[in-house]
């Protein structure tokens, strides 16, 4: 299929007003990739409805006791808590219907909130300041992607830490046979290239650990 470019995809991430080229198609969804932050996104007329985006996540079944659930947060927990101070202040950002990096940042001794727009609305939560941030597995979902992470900058203490774990998208061969771009809640594929564009941004670097987990450290 010959490269198109839809100015009315516009990139929900940078807000490219050159709109977004196409990317692929499947048999569910189209995906754009912008060229200027590298992001590639669903458009949003073909995003889940609220209540059925609900329905899928409720059929999550993570739970805070599974050993192998634990290991598989302890990608994200492990480099970031080895960056904290004692009794650091945080917030859980998207911490879904079971939280455990809550209670596992808890049981290290620090002070941690959560939030989730379905099951923990309490938006109190983002009126503070906080010493990390995490969003495990979740900026794959949002559909405001700049609002989202420009707030959740925004009352990160100077000094520090955002840590984000989502799987990062490579190119077009590898997408076609890509399983995460199969969940129908996942909206927006970041690429090592949108990590760094976003670390620019911020004037900061982006640290990589494994393929799926990027820490972000505030300046002072």
């Amino acid at each position: 299929m010959a490269i198109v470019i839809n100015t009315s995809v516009y990139c929900p991430l940078c807000a490219n007003t050159m709109g977004s080229s196409y990317f692929y198609s499947d048999n569910q969804r189209d995906y754009y990739k912008c060229s200027n932050c590298n992001l590639i996104h669903v458009p949003p007329f073909q995003y889940l409805s609220k209540e059925n985006e609900l329905a899928e996540y409720d059929k999550h079944q993570n739970s805070q006791s599974d050993p192998g659930y634990r290991k598989f947060l302890s990608r994200l927990f492990n480099p970031l808590n080895s960056r904290l101070s004692p009794r650091s202040c945080g917030l859980d950002f998207g911490s879904g219907p079971g939280p455990t990096l809550f209670v596992m940042f808890e049981e290290a001794g620090h002070n941690i909130n959560i939030y989730d727009q379905f099951y923990a609305p309490e938006k109190e939560v983002l009126l503070q300041q906080y010493d990390f941030i995490t969003a495990c597995e979740v900026v794959e979902h949002l559909h405001h992607p700049t609002d989202n992470f420009e707030q959740l900058w925004s009352i990160l203490k100077p000094g520090g830490w955002l840590g984000i774990m989502t799987k990062l998208a490579l190119g077009k061969d590898a997408f076609s046979k890509w399983h995460y771009k199969t969940d129908p809640t996942h909206v927006c594929f970041f690429s090592k290239e949108t990590m760094n564009w976003q670390a620019e941004k911020w004037k900061t670097t982006a640290l990589y650990f494994g393929n799926d987990v990027i820490l972000f450290q505030k300046s002072m």
